[in-house]
């Protein structure tokens, strides 16, 4: 008995290694400074000096959504100290004062559907997002990596925060930290080897009605303007056309 405890256990601990590793294509984003965080559904990298992620990696698939309605419960990261992310309160008069929401990096409803989607409430997840961007163009590019995914098709996704120039403060915090003036995607499939991808950028200030596929850039793009390796792992002869160029995604994200 003790012996088949023993197994199990084992075979719970590859299976979760195994999660977390799985959440980055071709190995996760390099060249920024702070706390790892991995989790089963998705990895991010805190900085506790602007109070957000650099980054956040994770993949979708057509298990991992459709799940029923989840409530959206902001918590502190409890794998962060105090002084290095924000808690419930840092956010109040946000909405009120300069027009953002509580927007997810990682959005809930692709992970609805397993047991971890709780964690994409946790606030090292969460930034300050312009209301008409994040209800907007950004809601309706994370609505096209889900319906790629229920063709059957894993879809990773690296994306974060861009600090390029001053967009706002939220009022009630006394913290340190840094709102972002924008944010970047950058969406990936691998088949077999076969590696296609498409990169977009969005500033704070993107109009509600815009057109995600307008965004488009290429992952260098991406990469130069965040300071972010996204693919550290991707073979170098294979860089200039996945990152290279635009349009590798375009029809399978519905532009």
């Amino acid at each position: 008995m003790n012996l088949l405890r023993v197994s199990a256990t084992l075979l719970l601990f590859v299976a979760s290694f195994s999660s977390y590793a799985e959440n980055c294509a071709f190995g996760c984003p390099t060249g920024a400074s702070g706390q790892i965080i991995e989790r089963p559904i998705y990895t991010l990298q805190n900085n506790a000096n602007t109070k957000f992620t650099n980054w956040v990696a994770y993949k979708v698939t057509n298990q991992t959504i459709d799940g029923p309605s989840r409530s959206r419960y902001w918590r502190k990261d409890p794998d962060i100290a105090s002084s290095q992310t924000l808690e419930p309160n840092d956010y109040t008069g946000a909405h009120a004062t300069i027009g953002t929401d509580r927007g997810h990096q990682v959005p809930l409803a692709s992970f609805s559907n397993t047991p971890h989607w709780l964690t994409t409430n946790y606030l090292s997840n969460i930034t300050p997002q312009a209301s008409g961007l994040n209800q907007g163009p950004w809601a309706r590019l994370e609505n096209a990596v889900r319906v790629l995914a229920r063709t059957g098709q894993d879809v990773y996704v690296v994306t974060g925060p861009l600090h390029e120039w001053y967009f706002a403060s939220l009022p009630g915090t006394t913290k340190q930290h840094s709102v972002p003036s924008g944010y970047f995607k950058v969406i990936i499939i691998d088949n077999n080897g076969w590696v296609e991808s498409s990169a977009y950028i969005f500033s704070q200030n993107t109009a509600r009605s815009a057109d995600y596929c307008s965004y488009e850039v290429t992952g260098f793009t991406v990469e130069y303007r965040s300071g972010l390796d996204i693919m550290p792992n991707l073979p170098s002869y294979k860089e200039g056309a996945v990152l290279g160029q635009t349009g590798g995604l375009t029809s399978e994200l519905g532009c």
